[in-house]
């Protein structure tokens, strides 16, 4: 019989960047008190009036089925003091117009709250949390953001019913030691989760953190939501390997047709050189400009 502990005993933990684990962590209803943090802290709400007290997660955790994959939108309503309705997504990769599809989902959410137009009033602030596995504001050193509807030139904020959060995991670059609060650490968790061995000393509060680590303990998991998550895996790897091969393939064809052109023009500068020299010898035999023009192709200027 083994008898080591737990805590000495090397853990396997599942990568929360996979969208089957992101949602198996974050969208089990009898965990909620996991999402709850998560939101309070990455969205600096906690010890706030904003601070999120209950949620009710509208598609809870199910082991998802293998054709639907694909699928990558955890859609949470969070029930606090303001009735606001959260979106959350996990996206590894930088899809055609994924911008366009934030707005899409976040306005949709908005005008699917109401029944009848005249209830306008009735209509809750909805937020986007997106974690990134690539960097979306390539020009901003910031690995979190918030995007918001302000006024240009006094940058007052009075359409406050949409806001957009974006946490770009490649710019997160800290190390253990450099974590500052714990925000800091949910988003170490998600990036860094699948490399670790056991719970680091950092990470063993909040307790709702602590949790989270259990949750994606590859230990817990059945064999049917194993088999989702390398399936999922699979499908990232796929892409992964279709986007690289599309991007070698672009490029291979741009240096081709820059070879081409740059060919053409050596080419297309030889020939008027060419051109250049027997003007220069039909001058000095004396030939009008206009003949040798008309004989060379050359225009009158060029002579």
């Amino acid at each position: 019989m083994d008898n080591k502990s737990t805590a000495n005993r090397e853990l396997k933990f599942l990568d929360p960047k996979n969208d089957v684990a992101f949602r198996k962590i974050f969208g089990d209803e009898n965990k909620k008190e996991i999402l709850i943090s998560f939101l309070n802290n990455i969205l600096e709400f906690a010890d706030t009036p904003k601070e999120i007290i209950d949620i009710t997660i509208k598609n809870p955790y199910q082991v998802p089925k293998l054709l639907e994959l694909k699928e990558t939108i955890l859609d949470i309503k969070a029930v606090d003091k303001r009735n606001i309705h959260y979106i959350i997504e996990m996206q590894v990769f930088h899809t055609t117009a994924f911008e366009k599809r934030v707005l899409y989902y976040v306005s949709k959410a908005y005008y699917q709250q109401l029944d009848r137009s005249e209830e306008y009033p009735k209509l809750n602030q909805v937020i986007f949390l997106g974690f990134l596995d690539f960097n979306l504001f390539k020009q901003n050193p910031h690995y979190f953001t918030r995007h918001l509807i302000l006024e240009e030139k006094s940058n007052e904020h009075h359409f406050q019913d949409f806001e957009l959060n974006f946490v770009e995991l490649p710019k997160f670059n800290k190390t253990l030691a450099e974590l500052k609060d714990i925000k800091d650490k949910w988003i170490y968790f998600v990036k860094n989760a699948e490399n670790m061995k056991m719970i680091p000393t950092e990470l063993q509060e909040p307790k709702e953190l602590k949790e989270a680590f259990e949750v994606a303990n590859q230990m817990t998991w059945t064999k049917k939501e194993l088999d989702a998550y390398d399936a999922m895996g699979i499908y990232i790897q796929d892409e992964r390997g279709r986007i690289d091969y599309a991007l070698e393939e672009g490029k291979e064809i741009g240096e081709k047709i820059g070879l081409q052109k740059g060919e053409k023009i050596g080419f297309d500068k030889g020939k008027f050189e060419e051109k250049q020299a027997i003007a220069r010898a039909m001058l000095k035999e004396g030939m009008k400009p206009d003949v040798i023009a008309r004989l060379t192709g050359l225009a009158i200027d060029d002579i």
